[in-house]
């Protein structure tokens, strides 16, 4: 077994076809077949389900996908610790909510950038739950995500405290006007969205249980949306006053409690000795 041999059997598992593996890596099909079989005899299970549509992990399959990412993990923070040389050189992948990627992704980038201009950083937006799952599945090295967050393999830092807001149309004078309606409608992102689940918690403090609710994934799509006065929101005053003052919309204070909300970095504990993560976490 060879480190060739982990890139072969996570390279199955993304494309959930022996061939189409080999393509991705450049050899032939035989030698994949091979290289799996030589994998479950080593460790007597087997790796994966084979049908006629698709090559899937089984639980055993799933558990070593689990100790192989820590190993490939392990050997780039070694080659970076043993390398002779100061200069760091990588990749970082960093996950972010989307508020986040849309107000501070685009600094972090440029002053990180400065600091250590052979440092690639990737972004990625999501949910906090898909941030934090592929944190612990090695998919990203660190994540901004909405606190709290309580999972002991994870270390976490306060990045900052943001203020939250309603917002809607410029139609309306007072906050308790936007829930008049006989159905209150509400733009959101999916499932495991904080502002989400803010604004339906305002919304179930109010008494209102008849909303409807608009998922859109974007959050261009969030501020057209309220601003043609068809759904309210939940977001950061910050965002709207950097990026939408010009916008016809109109913001209101929902209070302290529902209104306060912390975005923390987190990343493995395990990862605290890597040069890279470290030299990002010195910006925090």
């Amino acid at each position: 077994m060879n480190t060739n041999d982990f890139k072969i059997f996570e390279a199955v598992a993304a494309n959930g076809s022996f061939t189409k593996a080999a393509e991705a890596m450049f050899t032939v099909q035989s030698n994949v077949t091979a290289r799996i079989k030589s994998l479950e005899d080593e460790f007597a299970v087997s790796l994966f389900t084979r049908t006629s549509r698709k090559v899937e992990l089984t639980a055993a399959g799933e558990t070593l996908m689990h100790y192989f990412k820590q190993i490939g993990q392990l050997i780039e923070e070694a080659k970076r610790e043993l390398a002779q040389s100061d200069q760091l050189i990588g990749q970082l992948r960093i996950g972010c909510i989307e508020t986040t990627m849309a107000l501070k992704a685009p600094d972090m980038i440029n002053k990180f950038n400065e600091m250590y201009p052979d440092i690639e950083l990737e972004f990625k937006a999501d949910m906090s739950p898909n941030l934090i799952n592929d944190v612990l599945n090695y998919k990203l090295d660190a994540a901004f995500v909405a606190a709290p967050v309580s999972v002991p393999e994870l270390a976490q830092q306060t990045i900052k405290e943001e203020q939250l807001v309603m917002v809607a149309s410029t139609k309306y004078k007072k906050i308790e006007e936007l829930i008049q309606d006989k159905q209150v409608k509400i733009v959101v992102f999916d499932q495991g969205c904080n502002y989400r689940a803010r604004l339906e918690s305002w919304l179930s403090f109010k008494g209102v249980v008849n909303y409807k609710r608009i998922v859109v994934n974007s959050l261009e799509g969030i501020i057209n949306f309220v601003e043609a006065d068809l759904a309210i929101t939940i977001l950061p005053a910050e965002l709207i006053e950097q990026y939408y003052q010009n916008r016809k919309l109109k913001t209101f204070s929902i209070g302290k409690e529902l209104g306060t909300s912390a975005t923390i970095l987190v990343y493995r504990k395990t990862r605290l000795k890597d040069k890279l993560l470290a030299a990002f976490l010195e910006m925090y």
